[in-house]
């Protein structure tokens, strides 16, 4: 009844920024199942006590309806001017869980118990000291690479009885970037080139140019071992001297037929493999080159790009 009641009162709300705090007009206030169980059998007390005109049945009414009346002003009270900020939302890769931190808190001298703050696929309960805040994870699938919104937030709470429900319900601006899936056996990244544009061979352990075919005279130390397991072909890695350029992964060199997402898992991978190998690469997607060069902030540069490529938000937030 309650997803109901959401679906009909709610179906159209803009994204709200972030903090804000929940006023009085924003919290609703109705019977749970329980609730109306138990003002029906009240009612059912008040007959039998009229028609047998019983003291203390009217008196033992009157004391368990004012209970459910008080029941009432708590749960409200519960939620009033609840304050909502956004918390931490990390970046995860297509296919894996996301997850949305927001952080409730209040300023009120009463503590608030019971409160259950719930998404379409996660639910979590808080319980706030006097003046205190706390921090909640919310997860949530993922499906396609971009930015994914937290989606309907329903704060809510049957304190002290259970009789009574009050719910708030917010579509707060908070978003977290989904990166492309990550390609499961991706074929070597092609090896980088010398200024002259001749690939060079290994000449050394100086830097970490890329993977290539493995070698009869390849010693197991140069053998990737993570990209044997993954793909399962034998791939060594490729180091380079100072004469060595940085690796390119052009969009335009991989083959023709590969489609679009299909591509951008490629890229992916490649970035992630060469930024846990603390390597120098240049990202080329059409209209836009970033790089050459690495590091953490690098490679999210470059996740950014391809989650966001082909997207309206490519120009607006990329």
């Amino acid at each position: 009844m309650r997803q109901v009641i959401d679906r009909r009162l709610f179906r159209i709300r803009p994204a709200e920024a972030l903090p804000l705090r929940l006023p009085q007009r924003r919290i609703f206030v109705l019977p749970t199942r329980a609730g109306v169980v138990f003002a029906l059998t009240l009612f059912a007390m008040l007959l039998a006590s009229i028609n047998y005109t019983l003291s203390l049945g009217f008196a033992l009414t009157f004391l368990l309806a004012g209970l459910g009346i008080a029941s009432i002003f708590h749960a409200f009270r519960t939620l009033l001017h609840l304050e909502i900020k956004a918390g931490a939302a990390p970046p995860v890769h297509c296919g894996e869980p996301a997850h949305f931190g927001l952080i409730i808190g209040h300023h009120g001298k009463s503590p608030r118990e019971a409160i259950h703050v719930r998404t379409a696929s996660a639910t979590a309960r808080v319980d706030l000291p006097p003046d205190s805040h706390t921090t909640i994870t919310l997860s949530a699938p993922t499906a396609a690479r971009g930015w994914q919104p937290i989606g309907r937030v329903v704060i809510e709470t049957v304190f002290p009885l259970g009789l009574i429900r009050a719910w708030s319900v917010l579509t707060p601006d908070h978003t977290l970037l989904v990166y492309p899936a990550l390609e499961s056996r991706p074929p070597p990244p092609p090896a980088s080139a010398g200024a002259s544009g001749q690939t060079h061979t290994d000449s050394g352990d100086d830097e970490f140019a890329g993977l290539r075919a493995h070698r009869p005279t390849d010693s197991p130390r140069q053998v990737a071992w993570k990209a044997v397991a993954r793909s399962g072909t034998l791939v060594s890695k490729h180091f380079q001297g100072g004469a060595g350029g940085p690796q390119i992964f052009d969009w335009q060199q991989l083959p023709p037929a590969l489609p679009d997402e299909a591509r951008l898992q490629r890229l992916a991978r490649w970035v992630v493999d060469a930024a846990q190998n603390d390597a120098r690469w240049t990202l080329i997607l059409p209209g836009t080159q970033l790089g050459p060069d690495r590091g953490t902030q690098h490679r999210h540069r470059c996740l950014r790009a391809l989650a966001l490529y082909g997207t309206p938000d490519h120009v607006t937030r990329a």
